[in-house]
């Protein structure tokens, strides 16, 4: 298993629930694939440097995680499909192996 941090920005619109049920399902991808969840980090909404499709502000979190790298692909797919998430970028750390 490799040690990935996933950052999303979401739309800041989103009430709880909703920016709940993304987060579930983020947490339920990396655990069905036998990843494992290690910090979900919310830093809250924020302004953004520049305007993307009309979203000037965003709500960000950080999520750390272990999990085999054909894992990511699935991730990826998903979250790009996922309409609340804006903005996304997956990092392998190789300092948290």
């Amino acid at each position: 298993m490799k040690a990935y941090e996933l950052m999303l920005l979401l739309t800041p619109t989103l009430d709880e629930e909703a920016r709940t049920d993304v987060l579930d399902k983020v947490q339920t991808l990396i655990t069905s694939e036998k990843g494992t969840v290690d910090n979900v980090d919310s830093w809250g909404k924020r302004k953004l440097a520049y305007e993307i499709g009309d979203v000037t502000d965003g709500d960000y979190v950080v999520v750390d995680f272990h999990a085999d790298p054909s894992t990511i692909a699935e991730i990826d797919r998903v979250l790009r499909i996922t309409d609340p998430v804006v903005r996304f970028m997956i990092v392998r750390r190789d300092d948290r192996e």
